[in-house]
């Protein structure tokens, strides 16, 4: 398809693309999309996650870790995930009983492997800053369709944290005329948007969003330590479900300077990555909690940081009535407990009570926000990450 005809359309068939701070996979997916900006109406039409094998995983996390990482294996892995993700949206189309030809765009958000959200002021060569691997023009050549990706980078641009960008998504697919709303996402980040009941697109700047802290990262790492390896992640809840929390441990782990910053603000694994669950194993096992009381105190943990948020950043300034959330977190059942119980003035449900998947949520999002580069429209919230203004976040690959 020629750029020219591409930008003529109003209704798009785009393929949106997540891989996210867990590091667990790739989400693809395939949505209609008709109209651009906060009138867009989106239909999903398949989707499909694929889970990254152990060794990528892991190659992943050195590629995360200052101690660890190196330049060799970062310019590799740029490549190495493109192909991947190429290879995720072949088989997506092919499921959905589609050709490559009916794809109209790919929108990537790419691989996070670091994340500068304030600058460095002891360092000038450390500005504000950002970094995602998934090359651009690999994943157009291999799939031989146009791609938009490396979305955060313009946000930084103009003042902004480059994160988080779920909210532009979350206004179009979520505001209500009455009720106020969090949608909570909870990847290996986790990340709210508020939004007032009523709100129009016009008065955007009332939305509040910012990344609450841990999602499932913590968990998902603390697992995998204390399994030898066997376990990725804790399914359903269930290993958390049959220990104690530990009081003063939480306690200890929620007086994290990052919880008292206000928002916008943004965090990743620099942070709460895989240095931070392995000092405060350490902690816990000085304690001598056995596995299942550290796998509930890292539930609790995040459950307690996303409560906690709302009561300090959101609930002063908008009254909320529906907290929805999404992302891998949403099928851990004793997290999804806490939060109700956390949370009694608030109904606590997933993005798949109002028909979207809480799996393919992400991903619907970034398709939303490469539609809106080929429709020229502006597609972050500066009410959420703090840039000074609106700005096209975006980049085009050509096949």
């Amino acid at each position: 398809m020629m750029l020219r005809e591409l930008l003529e359309r109003q209704s798009l068939i785009v393929a949106g693309l997540m891989s996210g701070t867990s590091l667990d996979g790739i989400d693809v997916a395939i949505v209609r999309i008709d109209g651009c900006g906060f009138e867009a109406s989106v239909k999903l039409l398949h989707f499909e996650s694929f889970g990254y094998d152990a060794q990528l995983r892991e190659r992943l996390k050195q590629l995360c870790s200052l101690d660890q990482s190196n330049v060799a294996l970062l310019c590799g892995m740029n490549f190495a995930i493109a192909e991947r993700f190429a290879d995720a949206v072949f088989k997506t189309v092919a499921a959905a009983g589609m050709n490559m030809e009916d794809v109209d765009l790919i929108s990537t958000h790419g691989q996070t492997v670091w994340h500068i959200p304030v600058a460095d002021e002891a360092d000038a060569f450390l500005p504000k800053s950002t970094l995602q691997i998934g090359d651009l023009s690999v994943l157009a050549k291999r799939t031989g369709r146009p791609v938009v990706g490396d979305f955060r980078t313009a946000d930084m641009a103009v003042g902004g944290q480059g994160a988080p960008l779920a909210p532009y998504g979350d206004l179009i697919l979520f505001r209500d005329a009455v009720k106020g709303r969090i949608l909570q996402n909870i990847g290996g980040i986790g990340n709210c948007t508020a939004i007032p009941g009523g709100l129009s697109a016009a008065d955007a700047g009332r939305l509040i969003a910012f990344d609450t802290g841990p999602g499932n990262m913590v968990i998902d790492q603390v697992v995998y330590e204390l399994s030898g390896g066997k376990l990725t992640y804790d399914a359903n809840g269930a290993w958390a479900a049959t220990g104690q929390v530990h009081e003063e441990l939480l306690r200890a782990m929620l007086a994290h300077p990052y919880f008292e910053q206000l928002p916008p603000k943004t965090t990743g694994r620099e942070l709460f990555g895989k240095a931070y669950a392995a000092a405060w194993l350490a902690e816990a096992a000085r304690h001598g909690l056995p596995p299942e009381d550290i796998v509930a105190t890292a539930t609790a943990f995040t459950a307690h940081s996303i409560a906690g948020s709302y009561r300090h950043y959101v609930f002063p300034h908008c009254g909320i009535a529906e907290v929805i959330v999404s992302g891998g977190g949403a099928h851990n059942q004793e997290l999804m407990r806490m939060l109700r119980e956390l949370l009694p003035e608030q109904t606590v449900s997933t993005s798949d009570d109002f028909g979207f998947s809480s799996d393919a949520k992400e991903a619907i999002l970034f398709a939303l926000l490469g539609n809106d580069w080929i429709h020229g429209v502006p597609n972050n919230l500066p009410s959420a990450t703090g840039a000074e203004r609106p700005t096209l976040m975006g980049k085009l690959a050509m096949p």
